[in-house]
């Protein structure tokens, strides 16, 4: 939703020519950052310094991983790059497996997975995905002249409805219905689903 907001609020500054543009509104999509804030190395660091066991949800879960300097420097590009409107995707390779993170954290510290230090799972948590995708399904990108930032092609959306529809949200969230602030946030963004949870439905 926040994403809707920024790319139709800059298209609509972009587009009113009785508007100039003073702020460039620019969004980016990139995968997980290693040893930043919810990170999961620092949580699995202190189960391993406990001496275990180390939590995965799920031994099939996948997520995308960048270092915090490579994320940093491709914001900072995308930022000069942009002029407004864009929405930028970065390539940030092949998602990796958590048990296979967990595994090779618990090599490092010099201790053998699954005898020194113990993995279970816990299960995946409500509207958790096993695996994320960066780009929704019936988008696509667009190369730049940097081989690790794209463009992405995306539905546009006009500024003045996107506000009402959020304003909408806002409300029923104040009034406590979550079934209700759900199905607005699906009617909002298409390709959400509510996996794993009671709003499957």
């Amino acid at each position: 939703n926040s994403e809707q907001y920024i790319f139709s609020n800059g298209l609509s500054y972009i587009n009113d020519l009785d508007v100039k543009p003073i702020t460039k509104f620019i969004t980016t999509r990139f995968g997980n950052v290693l040893g930043s804030n919810g990170s999961v190395i620092p949580r699995f660091k202190q189960q391993i310094e406990k001496g275990g066991p180390i939590t995965v949800t799920h031994p099939e879960i996948t997520r995308y991983f960048m270092t915090i300097p490579e994320a940093c420097r491709l914001v900072l590009e995308a930022g000069c790059m942009g002029k407004g409107g864009e929405i930028f995707v970065f390539d940030t390779g092949k998602s990796v497996k958590i048990i296979d993170l967990a595994e090779k954290m618990v090599r490092l510290a010099g201790l053998t997975p699954h005898e020194d230090i113990k993995i279970e799972f816990s299960g995946l948590r409500p509207g958790e995905k096993l695996f994320e995708e960066l780009l929704n399904d019936n988008e696509n990108t667009l190369p730049t002249h940097h081989e690790k930032i794209m463009i992405g092609r995306v539905r546009e959306y006009d500024f003045k409805d996107v506000q009402v529809a959020i304003g909408s949200l806002v409300e029923s969230a104040r009034a406590g219905d979550d079934h209700k602030v759900v199905s607005k946030m699906k009617s909002l963004v298409q390709e959400y689903k509510s996996q794993n949870s009671k709003f499957e439905e």
